[in-house]
């Protein structure tokens, strides 16, 4: 049975006011569904703001009503007018770039419709960010703190790296626990639900961010439900941008919401207490040859025209865009060829002051912020009749969305594929 604690019970009864009662409402129920007896402070939480495609279900644009009915679950229309004091809140990306909409084929009604969606969650005292990673803006929760995200990637960094608790909880449950800052005490929220239950043994050296994106790929190819896997091997060369590629598409091609790599992450420093002093129920062995077989199913075989290029997925640190820009400099995309880099939007600032921003401006791409190629949709994947990407998570959502060539490289080959015109078989990943 679910116990309340005295504030959360006033919130239920409506001394908080009826946008908390409603939200509390529903963290109770999930609670019951859950089997939680209890609820935990949320002190951290992203969310989805921005008018997303996924709206038009309702057929509505007022953003009460819109709000109300599908994140608050009710007829009844509600104000969405504050978020819990303690809980600090971002915004997750959005359908558009925060400063620019003809560049992905979108029109000025909706960019302002979009806008109008952020400037309400921003009334409301959530922080507009428009960004996948969160952590590039400061964000970053305490070992033990307690969050709720819309962002698989961030779930199981932020449980992994940073003994952060974290579930996958989904769009709405976040908008719900970041206005009463409650969620159930449930799942990995709970020391019980972070012990490991599946070794995974890597039998090759990872050297490279697509080596490491590869190796998650192919890790979460092969987990069963709701595994905690306990990762070993020669990871010598991991740091932090190869880690969050590797654990974000880990996230993407399975439900895994956290793993121990004992010296690493946080919750284990060895292999026995990741696992609780238990023997590990099953192990698999990930070698080249799982890695290769996952990258020839990742990227298109063959060569062709390339028309669209895109960088950034999680959106791109400082670094990241400092190297594209080292790159590219003295060169030039193709005709024809759209070279897009992505990043939230504190980061594209530091990108103009060091002048990366007008080196790839004038080498014909350009960076944007706010969203990523397959938050925007069709709008913008429809133009192009072949792609390159530099992480599995982008190549692999957009598979879903259109009929083309995709192709998955490192980001030198996806630039020398933009300044090209044409994606060769040299731009294919091989291991180093």
């Amino acid at each position: 049975m679910l116990k309340l604690s005295p504030y959360e019970l006033d919130m239920l009864n409506g001394a908080e006011g009826r946008l908390k009662q409603r939200a509390i409402e529903n963290i109770a129920r999930y609670a019951e569904i859950l089997g939680a007896d209890a609820l935990c402070a949320v002190t951290k939480a992203t969310v989805f703001c921005g008018r997303h495609g996924y709206l038009s279900a309702y057929d509505e644009t007022d953003f009460d009503k819109v709000f109300s009915k599908v994140q608050l679950c009710t007829d009844e229309i509600i104000p969405f007018d504050a978020i819990s004091p303690t809980c600090q809140a971002q915004s997750c990306v959005a359908p558009c770039d925060q400063f620019a909409f003809e560049p992905l084929g979108q029109s000025e009604s909706f960019f302002r419709l979009n806008q109008h969606y952020l400037d309400r969650a921003r009334d409301a005292g959530v922080t507009i960010a428009g960004t996948c990673a969160p952590y590039l803006n400061g964000w970053i929760p305490l070992p033990g703190e307690h969050f709720v995200t819309t962002e698989s990637g961030m779930t199981i960094l932020g449980n992994s790296l940073w003994g952060a608790r974290c579930n996958s909880d989904g769009i709405e449950a976040a908008f719900w626990s970041a206005i009463c800052g409650r969620t159930p005490l449930w799942g990995k929220h709970t020391d019980s639900g972070r012990i490991g239950n599946i070794a995974v043994e890597v039998n090759f050296e990872p050297k490279t961010s697509m080596d490491f994106d590869l190796l998650g790929k192919s890790i979460g190819d092969r987990l069963p439900t709701n595994a905690i896997p306990v990762i070993t091997g020669n990871l010598s060369h991991l740091n932090f941008n190869h880690l969050r590629q590797m654990l974000t598409a880990l996230a993407i091609s399975s439900n895994c919401e956290m793993v121990h790599i004992p010296g690493v992450t946080y919750d284990a420093r060895t292999v026995e207490e990741a696992f609780a002093g238990q023997a590990p129920p099953h192990t698999i062995a990930i070698g080249l040859d799982e890695v290769r077989a996952t990258y020839e199913k990742a990227c298109t075989p063959g060569e062709s025209p390339v028309d669209f290029v895109s960088l950034g997925c999680p959106h791109y640190d400082i670094e990241q865009i400092r190297r594209v820009a080292a790159y590219i400099k003295g060169k030039h995309v193709a005709p024809g060829v759209t070279l897009q880099v992505w990043t939230s939007y504190p980061i594209k600032h530091m990108a103009d002051v060091n002048g990366y921003l007008q080196t790839i401006r004038d080498a014909g791409g350009d960076i944007f912020t706010g969203t990523c190629p397959v938050t925007v949709g069709n709008v913008l994947l429809d133009r192009f009749h072949a792609m390159a990407f530099d992480s599995f998570k982008q190549s692999g959502s957009c598979r879903s969305s259109v009929e083309l060539p995709i192709y998955l490289a490192d980001m030198e080959r996806c630039v020398d594929a933009a300044i090209a015109g044409a994606w060769k078989e040299a731009n294919r990943w091989n291991p180093s």
